[in-house]
């Protein structure tokens, strides 16, 4: 996975993190648990807040599906 491919990592981090509060989280946090799914494989440096927010919008939307 790649930082474009948002959500597959939604789907991802909702199988990983479903206890996590995805509404309410630092977008630190959200990095590093992206980075740390198993099949991420790009460069940490590429993200920005955009992508993070995107992430985490396709995350709540993955949790309330």
């Amino acid at each position: 996975m790649r930082w474009t491919d948002i959500q597959d990592i939604a789907i991802e981090l909702e199988d990983a993190h479903p206890e996590k509060d995805n509404l309410n989280l630092r977008y630190t946090d959200l990095h590093k648990w992206v980075c740390a799914l198993e099949g991420f494989d790009d460069d940490p440096e590429k993200s920005n807040e955009k992508i993070l927010e995107a992430i985490q919008m396709a995350w709540i939307d993955e949790r309330e599906d």
